[in-house]
């Protein structure tokens, strides 16, 4: 985890984030200064950010929109008042609509960003600055400071080249908080194939099969908002196991990049919320799903199940079945 602290001052009216990366200055401040970079990391999981303005000069605006996995918008603007390469650069950020016009409802901040060099890398210090109290108090209580270290959390990725960050070390679970957990894995592969391995239902079928000794027996897929799916599973000759399935419905469906669905076991109540994003980079695909349980006992019951090796096999039969040909 990069944040080390978060520290809200009411008395100056600031709140502070202290961040260690392990990469050099000028690498970090590539990370903040290109768009296409900032939208990997700018958004907490679930609510990745698109930026459809970006003009990197004091005096210029950025316009960006955080897409939570329900159709949920989140948009703002900033402006850049100063700009210090590689060390560090200031803007006015508002809350805003999606052509980037403030909303003057929702506090506005002033943001000094400053990247130093430490033992590890670079050190950097996000000091927000705001107006009153009220506005300090007000974006608190939407959830800033654990939103902030979730987006964060999401950096290492990013300055990492991605096979160094993600090669060889198969499916990764890793639980975000009570409800969330992020599970990734890199494969060889470029994200259009990877996307219809995801979507087709005769790749599907080739794959998506967890351990050996088990068939897809059934598969339609949801190709658009608000179409539904059914999976299900049976056990092949000697292997022991009763037939199982999953089904749901689409939410949100961005070819070749997101797709959000719900998934709940068939004839079972309990529903997920699963959000499925692909990064491509040099030929190698990052997988990345972040999936939401309805609560802590629902998500340590599901992982006791030993999904994430049931995942890998799979992933592992998708490098070797469909992305290796």
């Amino acid at each position: 985890m990069p944040v080390t602290d978060v520290i809200t001052d009411a008395e100056n009216l600031t709140m502070t984030v202290v961040a260690d990366f392990a990469a050099p200055i000028e690498r970090v401040w590539a990370a903040y200064s290109e768009p296409r970079q900032l939208e990997r990391f700018w958004g907490p999981p679930g609510w990745p950010a698109t930026f459809t303005a970006w003009d990197h000069t004091v005096g210029g605006k950025a316009n960006y929109t955080m897409n939570g996995p329900r159709g949920e918008k989140a948009s703002g603007t900033w402006e850049f008042l100063r700009i210090d390469a590689p060390h560090g650069f200031e803007v006015l950020d508002a809350f805003a609509d999606e052509e980037g016009t403030p909303d003057s409802d929702l506090p506005s901040m002033r943001m000094v960003f400053t990247f130093e060099p430490s033992e590890v890398g670079t050190r950097m210090v996000t000091t927000s600055h705001f107006a009153s109290a009220d506005a300090l108090e007000q974006v608190v209580s939407m959830g800033a400071v654990e939103g902030t270290k979730m987006a964060m959390a999401q950096l290492d990725a990013v300055l990492q080249d991605l096979r160094d960050y993600a090669q060889g070390k198969g499916t990764r679970t890793e639980l975000i908080d009570d409800t969330h957990v992020r599970i990734t894995r890199l494969v060889e592969g470029p994200r259009e194939l990877v996307w219809r391995a995801h979507h087709e239902a005769e790749l599907m079928k080739q794959w998506l099969l967890g351990p050996d000794g088990w068939e897809m027996t059934e598969c339609v897929v949801a190709t658009a908002p608000g179409d539904t799916y059914r999976t299900s599973w049976a056990p092949v000759g000697d292997t022991e196991g009763q037939p199982f399935g999953f089904e749901g419905e689409a939410l949100l469906v961005d070819a070749p990049r997101r797709a959000v669905t719900t998934e709940r076991m068939t004839g079972m109540p309990t529903e997920t919320l699963n959000d499925l994003n692909l990064y491509e980079e040099d030929g190698a695909t990052l997988i990345t799903l972040l999936i939401e349980y309805p609560d802590k006992e629902t998500r340590d019951m599901i992982l006791a199940t030993g999904m994430t090796d049931g995942m890998e096999a799979s992933y592992a039969r998708l490098e070797r079945e469909l992305l290796a040909v």
